[in-house]
């Protein structure tokens, strides 16, 4: 794929990303499907892309009053250990397996943000 076409992909799930609408799918998706990349590289490089997105997202959150920074904390300290576990996991599962549960997980998540009632905060 060209160079255009790569920036445009990263540039749209940066801006999703930091909207909350699930720019890491698209990323994902297009590493696996239009580069040679395996899953497991195409995740972790989702995974690296995001960390300076997040960092922003978060600084402007708080700056805003969107974020309970103590609870923000709180889910930190046990999220860590579970990303240390699921990257021991991922690292040692072959790789269709990890491209098929990934395939899962996203069926999952939209059928729920499908059919799941949406609750308006007025």
């Amino acid at each position: 794929m060209s160079l255009i076409f790569a920036s445009i992909v990263g540039f749209a799930s940066g801006i999703l990303a930091s909207m909350g609408f699930g720019g890491g799918f698209i990323l994902v998706v297009y590493f696996a499907i239009f580069t040679d990349f395996v899953q497991k590289g195409a995740q972790g490089i989702n995974l690296l892309f995001f960390i300076p997105i997040t960092i922003v997202a978060v600084i402007l959150h708080i700056k805003n009053k969107m974020i309970d920074v103590k609870t923000a904390l709180i889910c930190s300290l046990y999220g860590l250990p579970a990303v240390v576990i699921g990257f021991y996991i991922a690292q040692n599962m072959d790789n269709s397996l990890l491209r098929k549960a990934f395939a899962i997980f996203i069926i999952l998540s939209g059928l729920k943000d499908l059919f799941s009632k949406s609750q308006s905060k007025n």
